[in-house]
């Protein structure tokens, strides 16, 4: 392993860990009726710390269970997350970190027909503790449009 990958594979550390989710929706979006149940996401290094993997649970019928990859490539300085979902769902993600910035974003064809492309933009509070961002949705080249926010909180 490259010190290049090395020092892109450290950044990611600060992932480690325990989260819980809190996703909202924008009015008239269809949303679990009543408390939204507890969702949960935790990050992990596999493969003796070669890849980032994340895993969320979250309790409603209508929104998947997820399993995601994330490997450096130092060649290029950037990252890639593989995302799998319990319904089948494949895709590949470009992925940016700077320390602070997260964001994921799909914008070609890869596993799945591009029918949308999709961005997510997280940022890190001065504490680490929690993550806020939003997914936005662009479809056939029009403007990027706010899907939802969804905060990250480090659990214990």
């Amino acid at each position: 392993m490259t010190v290049e990958r090395q020092e892109m594979l450290a950044r990611l550390d600060v992932f480690v860990g325990e989260w819980s989710l809190e996703p909202r929706f924008p009015e008239g979006r269809p949303s679990p009726p009543g408390e939204v149940p507890k969702a949960r996401t935790w990050f992990e290094w596999a493969l003796d710390g070669e890849f980032l993997v994340q895993r969320t649970e979250i309790p409603v019928p209508e929104a998947p269970d997820g399993l995601m990859v994330v490997r450096a490539d130092p060649g290029t300085g950037a990252y890639t997350q593989h995302y799998f979902d319990s319904r089948g769902v494949a895709r590949l993600y470009a992925m940016e970190f700077d320390g602070r910035v997260w964001t994921l974003t799909r914008e070609s064809p890869d596993f799945t027909p591009l029918e949308f492309r999709q961005r997510f933009t997280g940022t890190f509070s001065e504490d680490g503790s929690t993550i806020t961002g939003g997914w936005e949705v662009r479809f056939d080249g029009g403007e990027w449009e706010h899907d939802f926010s969804l905060t990250y909180r480090r659990a214990g």
